[in-house]
């Protein structure tokens, strides 16, 4: 699939499995996020919607202003961090080399082994949301 030419209606019956859909004040500063310092592929870009890839994951970032009539909308703070109490992780990439890419700041967890068999760390966007990437020992 075409994720720049597809048209939405055959986009979203293609969808299978778990979605995430993110809401940001930002969709452009969001995405530039995600390639940048993750290497995630960036589709459909504008300043409402983006569709995001890695590997065979998908997940889709749109403007709080495309929420307009959908409840969701009610229930996001104003100020970051947007996503408390989720954690998105980002499994097979190596998090001291995606933690070198990151802003200081925005690191919340360093590189560490866990006792569950991963490598990790844990990195805050600008909206607020956690994203952890992970690779096996």
């Amino acid at each position: 699939m075409d994720f720049e030419t597809v048209m939405p209606p055959d986009f979203g019956q293609s969808l299978r499995g778990v979605g995430v859909n993110l809401l940001c004040r930002d969709v452009r500063a969001m995405a530039a996020f995600l390639r940048d310092v993750f290497g995630l592929e960036v589709f459909r870009l504008s300043d409402d919607f983006a569709i995001i890839r890695h590997g065979n994951a998908l997940m889709q970032l749109h403007a709080d202003g495309t929420y307009h009539s959908n409840p969701l909308l009610g229930l996001v703070p104003e100020s970051p961090p947007r996503g408390g109490g989720a954690q998105f992780y980002l499994f097979g990439l190596d998090p001291d080399t995606v933690v070198a890419r990151a802003v200081p700041d925005s690191v919340i967890e360093p590189p560490a082994d866990k006792p569950h068999g991963l490598r990790e760390a844990t990195i805050l966007s600008p909206e607020g949301y956690a994203f952890s990437p992970a690779r096996a020992l």
